[in-house]
């Protein structure tokens, strides 16, 4: 559907949010990554399980859209835009009706982020950190240390992220308040 048949106040759709190509690009990866971890050899139980996990992904990327979509109001293909919208900081839409399908998005989001965020990210850190004190105890150093600074890395910015996540849907829904 092109720009003048979805209306002035239509979010912009990208290429890369059609659910082909997330499964397109989730294959890939899938292929490449097996590919790298067990060797050229293994090249057909690399492609059928990466084409296992693309299906699986898309699955998940639909369902979550669809479910986004149903709390909002809004189209599913509207939803990518939408949180889009929010992450770069843009203007609210004019239109009323975009406005109150953005509020209800930032809403959902935001009750999402919070609702687990007290314990999530705790356990994730023991998860984490507990892997690399396992290794130190186990004698390995390399590994604890290795271990140790990924977890500084993937929790710090686990961490991190979701805050400016959250701080960013704040500032969207103080916008849509004006």
């Amino acid at each position: 559907m092109n720009r003048s048949e979805r209306g002035e106040g239509a979010y912009e759709r990208r290429w890369w949010d059609k659910l082909s190509v997330i499964g397109v690009l989730a294959l890939a990866a899938g292929v490449v990554v097996r590919l790298i971890t067990r060797g050229l050899d293994s090249w057909p139980s690399a492609v059928i399980g990466a084409a296992l996990m693309s299906v699986w992904i898309v699955f998940l990327v639909r369902r979550r859209r669809r479910a986004d979509a149903r709390d909002t109001g809004a189209d599913s293909e509207d939803v990518p835009a939408m949180e889009r919208r929010i992450l770069k900081g843009g203007e609210p839409p004019r239109d009323p009706e975009r406005r109150r399908e953005m509020a209800a998005l930032v809403d959902s989001r935001q009750h999402r982020l919070r609702r687990n965020r007290w314990w999530a990210l705790p356990m994730l850190a023991v998860i984490f950190f507990g892997t690399s004190v396992l290794a130190f105890v186990s004698g390995s150093v390399t590994a604890g240390s290795l271990t140790l600074a990924l977890a500084v890395a993937f929790v710090g910015w686990l961490t991190w992220y979701n805050f400016r996540f959250d701080r960013r849907l704040t500032q969207m829904r103080h916008r849509l308040r004006t």
